[in-house]
């Protein structure tokens, strides 16, 4: 039986490491993203959610799917199920999917993409559902944007606490739940050692950084206002700002040994998170 695993979303967060981990396991991986050329190797592949002419080639020889949903699509249900169906009839046995900790099957978004697998559209699945990642921090994302230009980040999360996790730790899960003789068959919760609040997480950046930073509270509306105003389309940015009004309610305060349990070593710190994220040329941090 092959062993070939398409990564899809293999630039992003979480892809990257997947394709890289798989790769050093050696396994045959295919990674696909919107701006591979097919002209890049037989082991790269084009490939855009909304582009259908870009699926059959993506899936050509491959056993098992790493999915990450189409990014700031509030349905994406609506362009995934069409994709999910031919991979099952293009010989795929196993998928594994990208959530979020705040999503259940069959809830909003990605939730009923959830729903599918459960219902066994695969022989085998998983879907992961990790908590708010520490990359939010240190990344590309719109918190760690603004700490480097002016040391703060603003949510609408209050003094709500989240088990942040390192996205080292998510691909590591994904890489076992890809390869293991038996897939999870079920949805594995991912999050990191300890829960912070987003202002014990900010004053933890400055604490290893030595950057003046702050958490500034905002409500509600304030964060979908700044989300759309980023350009997030405003369905989308509505459920952003409104889990973090869940967060706010304590929706994420929990810690999960799933990591430790499934690769055999503890999930990273956050404080660890950041020190590696300095060592690796984090940023140069507010002026």
């Amino acid at each position: 039986m092959s062993d070939r695993t398409l990564v899809i979303g293999a630039t992003g967060t979480t892809g990257s490491r997947v394709a890289r981990r798989l790769v050093a396991r050696g396994h045959s991986v295919v990674p696909a993203s919107r701006g591979a050329a097919p002209s890049a190797g037989a082991r790269a592949a084009r490939f855009d959610w909304y582009d259908a002419d870009t699926h059959a080639p993506a899936l050509c020889g491959v056993d098992r799917v790493y999915l990450v949903p189409p990014i700031g699509d509030p349905e994406p249900a609506a362009v995934m199920r069409p994709f999910l169906e031919q991979a099952r009839a293009a010989g795929v046995r196993r998928a594994v999917l990208l959530s979020s900790s705040a999503l259940p099957a069959g809830g909003p978004g990605v939730g009923r993409v959830h729903e599918l697998l459960a219902g066994g559209l695969f022989e085998e699945w998983a879907v992961l559902r990790p908590s708010w990642f520490m990359q939010n921090f240190t990344g590309r994302h719109l918190h760690a944007e603004s700490l480097r230009a002016n040391g703060v980040v603003a949510s609408a999360t209050g003094d709500g606490r989240v088990g942040f996790v390192d996205a080292e730790d998510i691909a590591a899960v994904a890489v076992r739940a890809l390869t293991d003789a038996e897939a999870p068959g079920a949805d594995v919760v991912i999050t990191g050692p300890e829960t912070l609040s987003y202002g014990e997480a900010v004053a933890l950046v400055g604490e290893v950084t030595g950057w003046p930073v702050t958490h500034r509270q905002v409500t509600y509306e304030q964060m979908r206002d700044r989300l759309a105003a980023d350009g997030i389309p405003a369905e989308f940015a509505a459920m952003l700002a409104g889990l973090d009004q869940a967060i706010a309610e304590g929706a994420e305060d929990r810690v999960t040994d799933t990591v430790e349990r499934m690769t055999g070593r503890p999930a990273i710190s956050f404080r660890a998170h950041v020190e590696a994220a300095m060592r690796q040329g984090f940023g140069l941090g507010p002026q």
